[in-house]
């Protein structure tokens, strides 16, 4: 077949197969919603709540925008929605303000402990009253200096319509409806944990529904399930009127490569209860920003939104499986949306089943095939494993070498080149991928199959195809993966196809109809994997905006489109063979791949912009730090001030520097060896995360010391056997902000080994300090808490060493006139949150 035929034909297949993934995913936000019923969900409603809370401004744990004015408005139109509920219903609301302590393994580990923060629970149910509930959580909390319409108002909202919406109907639910708005979620997931440990209605919860956030509108995705519980599964998928919800994004996301963490985990771990997580993933670019504001959320992402939640709540609280769910807790369940259409799903047992029989079918047709003739078995298996090797080695190629060229590009500072315009990181990553496949099978083809018979070849290599994807298939399911239905796809339609064809093309060779009859049947497995390709990159891209200065993302994203490449060549590496020449092709894609390398590398593709439409922009976090450091004997030997400047991606500030002069390579953060966690007040353990040397520190002068609290009032108790010394101490913490951290080291030969915090066993950070993370609601008490060390009886030098930061986030102490002078010289395409703390380390 001529290359001027094939080529193209590829190209137009996966061309048309991408617009289609593209167009599902826009298609049912496109759909002007109805017109809202008496009993309807109603957008225009839910926007006019989300609309009033965002207008309250940054709702930060502790300040009177989240601990008053947030909770007037909601009891407000909460009252108001009883007073017009039916007779059918009992609406009860309850207050909470819960002090606790828990310890967890999110971001290296550490221990929370959080004091007077603020719930808001409301429980719709029959006039009789019900036994067993269902909860819908969401949270009005928002990080500092951020609106927070997405993150997670608009999800504050669509529950009050909801409950509006229950409330008025005149049918009787069978369970009740437990509406949680919790006021500390952004202090990683404190109001949860302080309800479903300590409130009363927890008790009766069976299921829950999580609403939450990586984006800013868009489809809300179902990312996680269970634990096991496959009933609730059914629910959404019987109840939920625009399914979207992939166990793909299940075992990505409970993998760890996303930095984040849901309320879903405190329901599961410390309530023990199955529930489903849902997040809106579209423009994560803005996430967590001053853009996240509720003009960009639509009203049919709203509706959406409302309809599917409104739905699986209604099935669920009518269910009679929501009162024995306990019966139907065990097994896992695959579940895919097709196009946004419906969902599939099906128990894991059976998937292991089908993918088995697949494999097993698949092997049966490559050994009949490799064994006949008989005579020719053993030239048959080597020319199978040969195309087998040859396959893997040029994947193993293409990753080496497209990794070379993001490291490149890494080390000359142009990293995220792609981050504003995503199609650059195809035009650079993507083209580089598909010619370095299309060389090394061009070579072999040249060298090695001279004057072999393209058919035969064409042939040959299709068999490694799927005998890679059958081998993929066996071990994924071996592996108890539930996404090794997309291996299933990849096998079985392939090889039906192949069978379907299999005597035209030994008839007429590889003519245009069977090139067509060959994409046909190629369609489901290659528009599935280019629709979920799509839902990927939509959510990792902008992470890799906001994942730290440890690794580069230009990596991470290649590897993503090297893997994607692979894939999708998987069955076409064979018309490499049956074409009579790649070169224009491979030219092509060489020189797209060279031109957007210059284009790249001179610096044409800046990573940011402060579009008004669709921004992108950098995030920058800076922290005015007083800091002291004190002796055994109390006495200050060390203090300073300045500036500590983080920017939150692989870039450091570098793109800052032209902007603000003083903030350059001379003044990088060092590290103070002698204190826990470099001597540097980090808001959390994230210190894994970011490279010492990306960090700056503009010296300044002290900041006004009505600032800084007092630290700390201390009791001992010491008990000393021979050789050991144990010590209790006391600590007292005044009421400081409502924000702290505390970081606890052990000197050389001691060891903390119990403490009156999370459940009693101290968990260590990653590199081997303690870190508790503080934070309280209005009027709380003194911090008061106890550690229990052994040490040496001889430790002249102390026992531990023990530092405190104070965080502003809000009020007037929020940022000093350095501060606010610094921020004022930012480019607008930053966003830059900052706020002030105070240091104190202290030896005892």
């Amino acid at each position: 077949l001529p290359e001027a035929r094939g080529a193209p034909l590829v190209l137009l297949y996966l061309l048309g197969l991408r617009a289609l993934a593209q167009v599902s995913h826009r298609q049912l936000l496109s759909r002007p919603p109805a017109a809202a019923g008496p009993r309807d969900f109603s957008a225009a409603r839910a926007r006019g709540y989300l609309d009033n809370i965002t207008a309250i401004g940054p709702r930060t744990v502790g300040s009177p925008e989240n601990e008053v004015l947030a909770v007037n408005y909601l009891l407000e139109q909460i009252r108001g929605i009883e007073r017009e509920s039916t007779d059918a219903h009992r609406i009860s609301v309850d207050i909470q303000r819960p002090t606790g302590s828990f310890s967890i393994d999110f971001l290296g580990g550490f221990t929370s402990y959080y004091a007077n923060i603020t719930n808001v629970v409301v429980k719709l149910e029959p006039r009789n009253g019900a036994e067993h509930a269902v909860l819908s959580n969401c949270h009005f909390d928002s990080v500092p200096n951020t609106p927070g319409a997405s993150d997670d108002a608009v999800s504050c909202a669509v529950m009050l319509e909801i409950l509006n919406t229950l409330s008025k109907s005149s049918e009787s639910l069978q369970h009740a409806v437990i509406f949680l708005f919790n006021g500390a979620e952004e202090n990683i997931l404190q109001a949860s944990h302080g309800f479903i440990t300590q409130h009363e209605w927890a008790k009766s919860i069976r299921a829950f529904i999580n609403l939450e956030a990586a984006g800013v509108g868009g489809k809300e995705l179902v990312f996680q399930t269970g634990p096991e519980n496959p009933w609730l599964v059914h629910a959404y998928v019987v109840a939920a009127k625009h399914p979207f919800a992939s166990v793909v994004a299940q075992e990505i996301f409970q993998s760890g490569i996303i930095p984040a963490d849901t309320d879903f985990r405190i329901y599961r771990d410390f309530g023990n209860v199955p529930g489903i997580d849902l997040a809106f993933i579209e423009n994560g670019y803005i996430y967590h920003t001053e853009y996240d504001t509720s003009d960009r959320i639509l009203t049919d992402s709203i509706q959406r939104a409302g309809d599917n939640i409104l739905a699986v709540l209604k099935y669920l609280a009518t269910s009679e499986k929501l009162a024995k769910s306990f019966e139907y807790r065990h097994g896992n369940v695959v579940f895919f949306d097709i196009l946004g259409l419906f969902v599939l799903a099906y128990p894991a047992r059976v998937g292991t089943i089908m993918n088995y029989i697949t494999a097993a079918i698949a092997v049966f047709y490559l050994s009949k095939k490799v064994l006949q003739p008989k005579p020719r078995a053993v030239h048959n298996l080597k020319k199978l494993f040969t195309a087998f090797s040859l396959t893997l080695t040029s994947w193993v190629c293409t990753l080496v070498a497209v990794l070379m060229v993001a490291v490149f590009v890494s080390i000359i500072g142009r990293a995220l080149s792609w981050y504003t315009h995503f199609y650059v990181s195809v035009s650079l990553y993507g083209t580089a991928a598909a010619a370095k496949l299309i060389l090394v099978h061009m070579l072999a083809k040249k060298f090695f199959y001279k004057n072999m018979n393209e058919q035969y070849l064409g042939d040959v290599f299709f068999d490694a195809s799927l005998m890679i994807w059958s081998i993929a298939l066996a071990v994924m399911t071996q592996m108890g993966l539930c996404s090794a239905f997309i291996c299933t796809l990849w096998v079985a339609f392939p090889l039906l196809t192949k069978l379907m064809i299999h005597k035209e093309f030994s008839q007429k060779g590889a003519t245009i109809q069977f090139i067509v009859m060959y994409m046909l049947g190629m369609f489901v497995p290659y528009l599935y994997m280019l629709y979920l390709s799509w839902t990927v990159f939509e959510m990792f891209t902008p992470v890799m905006g906001r994942s730290g200065s440890e690794i580069p993302p230009d990596m991470v994203l290649a590897g993503f489109i090297v893997i994607f490449t692979m894939i999708l060549s998987s069955y076409f590496i064979n018309f490499i063979y049956l074409v009579k020449s790649t070169k224009t092709t491979l030219i092509t894609l060489s020189t797209v791949f060279v031109v957007t390398l210059i284009l790249v590398c001179s610096g044409i593709f800046f990573p940011y912009t402060s579009d008004a439409a669709n921004p992108k922009p950098k995030r920058v976090f800076l922290q005015h730090t007083s800091r002291r450091f004190h002796d055994i004997d109390g006495n200050v030997v060390k203090s300073d001030s300045g500036i500590w400047i983080n920017g939150f991606d692989y870039n450091g500030i570098s793109h800052i520097t032209p902007h603000v002069p003083e903030i350059n390579d001379t003044i990088r953060t060092p590290c103070e060896e002698q204190a826990p966690f470099c001597g540097l007040p980090w808001i959390l353990p994230v210190h894994f995360m970011f490279r010492l040397r990306r960090h700056f520190y503009h010296a300044l002068e002290d900041m006004d010391s009505n600032t800084r609290m007092t630290c700390c009032s201390v009791g001992k108790h010491m008990v000393i056997p021979p050789l050991l010394l144990i010590m209790w101490t006391h600590i007292s913490v005044p009421a400081g902000p409502s924000h702290m951290s505390l970081y606890v080291r052990p000197r050389t030969g001691s060891a903390l080994s119990r403490w009156s915090l999370g459940d009693g066993m101290p968990v260590a950070s990653l590199g081997g300090d303690y870190f508790v993370f503080y934070s309280r609601g209005l009027h709380a008490a003194p911090w008061l808490f106890w550690v229990e060390l052994t040490a040496p009886e001889k430790h002249s030098d102390g026992i531990v060493s023990l530092a405190i930061a104070a965080h502003y986030f809000f009020g007037e102490d929020q940022k000093s006139p350095q501060l606010y002078t610094l921020l004022e010289r930012f480019p607008n395409w930053t966003f830059s949150s900052g706020w002030s703390c105070t240091y104190d380390l202290f030896v005892f």
